[in-house]
């Protein structure tokens, strides 16, 4: 039996004319395989028609280092491959092909089967590719407004969280702005009252002193009683501005007995501008104590920022999975504020090495779609462990559960339970193709009133399969 009859019997073939199959023939060659033998691999450039002759091949998909068999070829005429002739370097092998009995396949590269088509009908040929191109187009259309609508969440929420940092800072540098001047006139004060070198270190003392008391941390009562009994003896003693003064020496825990002993020090004359002063300096290092914490939060939310980009990493690099979770809760913090967040880490679970900046998207995709369930309002818990050789990310959501009838369309391509123009129904899907292309598994368990994601990573990954990256 010629080659030409076994296309003849082919019913992808079977309706081409004799010069048309020969054609096919004559741009390609014939390949007879083995069981076990390894046809072509997902992920790698689809370079090649492969039609079945004669023999079983079955398809297979990687799944968290597992091989899962999703069809199989056993009927002459059926093919795969060639995409690559409608699609360039986007057409790639969905799957790997092994033979699974002895068999033959017609082999025609992508290069001459787009011509060879093209010859046959133009109108065909540019139909597919058009058809190819389209959906690719709308697909990686669909993906960039996703990741816009997520870039602009990201933004607006660190915006707010810089702003309340950024904004104390500023009234930190006015208060200090203020405080020194105040300071200043206050020592302009002292010298004009003569005091002497010595008065002026007992002075300092009781500065000091007072810089290494406690807060005092009585009730709000006890505390307006004490700056009420200061600011009468300020009063009393004719020291300006008394009511501006008590707060800042009654939190400082001034008490009659201090203020009177800072009288016998300096003396009555020279008493009010050394209380002055003594604010001045106390409230001077309390607003710089503010300064500090401020700006190293905004410090903090930088590293944030890097952490959650990995901006300053290689692109595969070992890192730390909960590290990478409290940066995308610091960058979602704006939409978390009303969330009780109840994390239960596993301290003792390995770094693994992973593309960092896309595993944050997926934590990104999954923290916003559990928000979005609860209305804003619930309890989030986050939870990692190990697992054998996996570590498990589990994020369980108060919301009202996911249907039953839909729960296993959730990673379908444009499918969302969300209104109209809330979301793209694209980012479990993202999701799912960033944790598969780590050899690991997403899942998800939903009943009312608790939905749990549950992501699952090996500690030692297999090599990533060259070419995925353009599937994702």
């Amino acid at each position: 039996m010629s080659l030409a009859d076994d296309l003849r019997a082919a019913f992808l073939t079977a309706e081409l004319d004799d010069g048309q199959r020969a054609e096919l023939i004559d741009a390609g060659h014939e390949i007879r395989f083995a069981p076990d033998d390894e046809l072509f691999t997902e992920g790698r450039q689809a370079d090649q028609l492969w039609i079945l002759l004669e023999g079983e091949i079955e398809l297979s998909r990687r799944v968290a280092n597992r091989s899962n068999v999703v069809a199989t070829m056993s009927t002459p005429g059926q093919w795969a491959g060639g995409l690559a002739a409608w699609g360039g370097a986007d057409g790639v092998y969905r799957a790997s092909g092994r033979a699974v009995t002895p068999g033959r396949c017609l082999v025609v590269p992508s290069d001459k089967l787009a011509s060879v088509v093209g010859s046959w009908s133009p109108f065909a040929m540019h139909m597919i590719t058009g058809v190819f191109h389209t959906v690719r187009s709308i697909d990686a259309h669909a993906r960039e407004r996703e990741s816009l609508v997520a870039l602009g969440t990201l933004a607006a929420g660190l915006a707010h969280e810089i702003n309340n940092p950024a904004a104390a800072s500023m009234r930190a540098v006015e208060g200090l702005r203020n405080a020194s001047e105040y300071m200043m006139s206050s020592l302009v004060a002292l010298a004009e009252q003569g005091v002497a070198a010595d008065q002026f270190l007992k002075l300092d003392r009781f500065r000091a002193e007072l810089r290494q008391r406690p807060d005092a941390d009585d009730g709000a009562i006890e505390r307006a009683d004490r700056e009420d009994a200061i600011g009468s003896w300020l009063e009393d003693h004719d020291v300006g501005i008394a009511w501006r003064l008590a707060p800042v020496l009654a939190a400082s825990g001034v008490d009659r007995v201090w203020l009177e002993e800072l009288e016998a020090a300096v003396g009555s004359e020279a008493l009010s501008p050394a209380v002055r002063w003594i604010t001045s300096t106390v409230g001077m290092m309390s607003i710089l104590d503010e300064l500090a914490e401020a700006t190293a939060r905004i410090s903090h939310l930088v590293e944030d920022v890097k952490t959650y980009s990995a901006m300053d990493r290689a692109a595969l690099n070992r890192i730390d999975v909960t590290g990478g979770i409290e940066s995308t809760l610091t960058m979602l913090a704006v939409k978390l504020r009303d969330i009780e967040v109840v994390r239960a880490y596993d301290a003792e679970i390995p770094e693994i090495e992973v593309y960092a900046a896309e595993l944050n998207q997926v934590w990104t995709n999954l923290i916003d779609n559990a928000v979005d369930a609860m209305e804003g309002r619930g309890t989030l818990r986050i939870a990692t462990l190990r697992r054998g050789a996996d570590i498990v990310v589990e994020l369980t959501d108060s919301g009202p559960g996911i249907d039953p009838a839909v729960l296993h369309r959730v990673f379908e391509p444009f499918f969302t339970t969300k209104d109209v123009g809330k979301g793209t129904g694209l980012g479990l899907d993202i999701s799912r193709r960033i944790v598969e292309r780590h050899d690991g598994v997403i899942e998800f368990d939903s009943h009312p009133g608790s939905t749990t994601v549950r992501v699952r990573l090996p500690i030692v990954r297999e090599a990533v399969v060259a070419g995925a990256r353009s599937q994702v």
